[in-house]
């Protein structure tokens, strides 16, 4: 197959400035293990629009200038040496649509005692890396992209579009982290979800799916509401309607006085996670997966002690949960309209005015296709 030796990227290379449009080198030397994708479709996160604000750097260094995107599918165009088969052991072949996953490192504590790569100490994080050196074509706002040679890699199944494995490749996975640490869900338990954006729409979808017997999902705006109600929300609280001390009345209403047996922080908002503790039944379970960013809380640690809550921190996810979102959503794709997802569909030239509107919610879940012309 033949592959150019530069390509386009959508490049930042100053927070808060609209991205470049940069021609980039293709690495001609690929490392043992690693694979050189052309990417097909690459679906926008809020992470990408916390990166463009600079919001991320007190989470991890960003050696500017990066490439934005790490939610991504792409066709196989070269192997390195080595590679066959997929992390699952299905055949690989050129051509064949693949999603990734960030590189851990297989050695330390985290990956070998405590088997959880997404704490790996050494991880590489796509996005998070200079686009002017070797392999250069890290992150998904671009033409092509370089699988490091120990990121999980998976064939995506026929039965699912480009664009929904794009979006499984990171809100999806992160949700079904979050499910995996929370555990068993009983069909009497009731369920808020904090957020109504990719991450909460997709724990709906999830929650319903593994029999809750009742949904609750707190967010806005009412596009995306009407998105969690066809997918099983049994019912919604706009935040928009209702400020943070109606809401709190609002869930006891809904969940006859005791509030809910399990909450689930989604939305990454400023003071979502105090206000999801305030959701909570006494003796429930809350998962904190949105809360990302450097926002800062103040709590009392009374109202988790007198309320004696379980509270779970998941952050991420790895092959595992990649493999589990593909499967979710192609188990599951005749009961969910998993095309209400994706709002608008931009060629890479678009990408600041995508961003742009992802930013201000006009959006739930853009796909940018970089080899569009």
């Amino acid at each position: 197959m033949d592959v150019p030796k530069t390509c386009l990227g959508a490049v930042l290379t100053a927070f808060g400035e609209p991205l470049k449009i940069m021609e980039l080198k293709i690495p001609s030397e690929l490392e043992r293990g690693s694979l050189l994708v052309k990417v097909e479709a690459a679906t926008i996160c809020g992470s990408d629009v916390h990166l463009w604000e600079g919001a991320l750097s007190g989470t991890l260094p960003v050696p500017l200038p990066v490439i934005p995107g790490h939610e991504f599918v792409g066709r196989i165009v070269r192997f390195g040496e080595g590679v066959e088969r997929d992390s699952i052991g299905t055949p690989l072949a050129l051509g064949d649509r693949i999603v990734w996953t960030h590189e851990s490192c297989d050695e330390c504590r985290a990956c070998r005692v405590e088997r959880e790569p997404s704490l790996c100490s050494n991880r590489r994080h796509y996005m998070f890396l200079r686009c002017t050196e070797y392999p250069y074509l890290t992150g998904g706002f671009a033409e092509y992209c370089y699988v490091l040679p120990k990121s999980g890699r998976l064939r995506v199944p026929d039965e699912v579009k480009s664009e929904w494995a794009s979006a499984a490749s990171c809100a999806l996975r992160s949700v079904m982290q979050g499910f995996e640490r929370l555990g068993a869900i009983s069909a009497w338990e009731s369920v808020v979800i904090q957020g109504s954006g990719p991450l909460g729409l997709f724990a709906t979808a999830v929650a319903k799916n593994a029999g809750a017997g009742q949904i609750i999902v707190v967010g806005g705006p009412e596009q995306r509401l009407d998105v969690a109600k066809s997918w099983g929300a049994d019912a919604v609280v706009s935040v928009e309607q209702y400020d943070a001390e109606s809401r709190a009345t609002r869930i006891s209403e809904l969940t006859d006085g005791r509030g809910a047996d399990i909450v689930m922080e989604l939305s990454g908002a400023p003071g979502a996670f105090v206000e999801g503790i305030q959701f909570a039944r006494r003796g429930g379970r809350y998962v904190v997966i949105g809360q990302v960013g450097p926002n800062m809380d103040t709590l009392l640690p009374a109202d988790v002690t007198k309320k004696q809550l379980t509270i779970l921190g998941s952050w991420s996810g790895h092959t595992a949960q990649y493999w589990q979102a593909l499967e979710f959503i192609r188990r599951t794709r005749d009961r969910f309209n998993f095309d209400l997802l994706i709002s608008s569909r931009f060629r890479l030239d678009e990408i600041n005015t995508a961003i742009e509107r992802m930013r201000q919610f006009s959006e739930i879940k853009p796909v940018v296709f970089p080899g569009a012309a």
